[in-house]
């Protein structure tokens, strides 16, 4: 793309716009050094970036129809095969929708990005094909992943296995559902404020928020630099544990990797013995009032579950972790700002970070935001204009205090971890709500999105693992505790998740959908 030098009128706005005061001899005089510059851009024109690997560019690629999108939780439907043999050979897989995969659509959920197609796999795609592994799809994501319930998509409502007239929990909404119905046997999930745990506790699978950078984010589409993280979902711990283990590991193109990184290997870990695992049983997580209000049989079931771990040789007691609470109020100052900066301003992908830019998405997705803005869904205007007014009324203060509390939200939860191996609370404490009508006002809508995820969010800021398991099932609906294990201890959720769905509980298969 050419970029016209500046005139003197753009440099007149522009610098008034700055307060800078110039006269018009001295914006002459600016354009005379700035016009050279513009041989960078020239020259940038001229050079091809580095492209990302499609190493298996066989792929077909279709629009699904009603008899092939059970509960509707596919967007597009595909069929790539990987390497003829891995561990992953034999299984299937659905991406969320967030999920480049070249070749195949891609809209996030919104309208803003429908007619994109990714010209490169992500990262995590890469390494599925690689392990064997087959691609059936990309699944429904809430619009630009803004929604923790399954109203706002602008490519269809997805439907709880479960109960048809619920949801199955967001952002990915479709993973969610397509794993429980037995549609695929895994699938990838983001998840910046519990958008993997929320469809897995509600569509009663198995969904890990794994540590912050142990998965690399590298092809997917973003919210925020600071708490985006990809993570496995399946209807075990062990399937969950495999796909970890497959896509875990540095890929050298990811800023959120730190450099000591250290992949484990996951499904060994699942030995079933869990005797001496010492369990904390959040008092934070239970009893929430406000929007949500925890419902008391949720709680209960939770608790139950939680204290059944005795049986099974593990030290079950209650902690206190204040932090947990304004863990949320923290998250939310960082989402504020930070989604509007990150995705909403800088092209759906970020700027001035170390890594792989999706150059055509940045495009696409910029070109929609000046155009077609009165597209975003009801919670994404909410946080565009709200993140901007705080921006432009505190300067940035709120977000700067926010990433500081991060620390101490952080450090709350390590030393709580410092006698426990793992902390338990409801993943969410709710059960599985309605899927509100199309005409619900505005404010109700933009509440319904965001309601559940006051327990999820702390985690997002201090990059804990969080894993939601199934433990109850009340009046028919999957009920999920959530674990949450020491940074880089992923494996001991995931053998404790293991261990309750092979002794404490396994939720029943839902019905076929007549």
């Amino acid at each position: 793309m050419a970029v016209r030098p500046p005139s003197v009128e753009d440099l007149t706005r522009l610098s008034d716009a700055f307060g800078m005061k110039l006269s018009a001899a001295q914006v002459r005089q600016f354009k005379a050094i700035i016009d050279p510059m513009m041989a960078t851009y020239d020259r940038l024109d001229q050079l091809s970036e580095p492209a990302l690997p499609v190493k298996y560019p066989d792929r077909r690629s279709w629009e699904p129809i009603a008899e092939e999108n059970p509960y509707g939780g596919w967007y597009w439907r595909c069929e790539v095969k990987g390497a003829p043999s891995g561990p992953l050979a034999g299984k299937t897989v659905a991406l969320k929708d967030n999920v480049c995969l070249a070749g195949v659509p891609m809209m996030c959920g919104s309208n803003l990005l429908r007619g994109f197609t990714p010209d490169f796999d992500a990262t995590v795609a890469t390494r599925i094909l690689d392990a064997g592994g087959t691609i059936l799809g990309k699944a429904v994501c809430e619009s630009l992943c803004f929604a923790g319930n399954s109203h706002t998509s602008d490519s269809g409502i997805v439907r709880n296995p479960y109960d048809p007239a619920r949801t199955p929990g967001g952002s990915s909404t479709g993973c969610g559902a397509l794993v429980a119905c037995g549609a695929v046997d895994l699938a990838i999930g983001a998840d910046q404020a519990g958008s993997v745990r929320c469809p897995a506790a509600y569509s009663g699978i198995v969904g890990l928020k794994p540590t912050y950078g142990l998965v690399p984010y590298t092809g997917m589409g973003p919210m925020e630099l600071t708490f985006d993280h990809a993570g496995p979902m399946a209807r075990t711990a062990r399937d969950t544990a495999l796909l970890l283990e497959v896509i875990a590991g540095p890929d050298g193109l990811d800023p959120r990797q730190p450099g000591n990184l250290v992949a484990g290997k996951y499904v060994s870990a699942l030995d079933g013995d869990v005797r001496g695992m010492r369990i904390g049983i959040v008092k934070e997580g239970f009893g929430l009032t406000g929007i949500p209000t925890s419902e008391p049989d949720v709680d209960d079931a939770v608790r139950d579950a939680a204290l059944a771990l005795t049986r099974l040789g593990c030290t079950v007691g209650e902690v206190s972790i204040p932090w947990h609470r304004d863990g949320f109020h923290v998250w939310s100052a960082i989402a504020c700002e930070g989604i509007l900066g990150f995705m909403l301003e800088s092209g759906g992908a970020g700027r001035f970070w170390k890594g792989a830019y999706p150059t055509a998405l940045i495009e696409f997705f910029d070109r929609a935001m000046h155009t077609r803005a009165d597209q975003l869904s009801l919670s994404a205007k909410a946080f565009a204009m709200f993140g901007r007014y705080i921006s432009q009324t505190t300067h940035g203060h709120y977000y700067a205090k926010a990433q500081n509390l991060r620390r101490l939200t952080t450090a709350a939860h390590d030393e709580a971890l410092k006698n426990l191996d793992v902390l338990v609370m409801p993943t969410e404490p709710i059960k599985p709500p309605l899927i509100p009508p199309p005409d619900l006002p505005i404010a109700d809508s933009i509440m319904r999105a965001i309601e559940n995820i006051v327990n999820t969010s702390p985690t997002n800021i201090s990059g804990h693992p969080a894993l939601s398991v199934p433990c109850a099932m009340i009046d028919g609906l999957p009920i999920g505790m959530m674990l949450i294990g020491r940074h880089g201890e992923d494996a001991t959720i995931l053998r404790l998740a293991d261990a309750i769905q092979r002794e404490i509980f396994a939720p029943p298969i839902p019905p076929p959908r007549v």
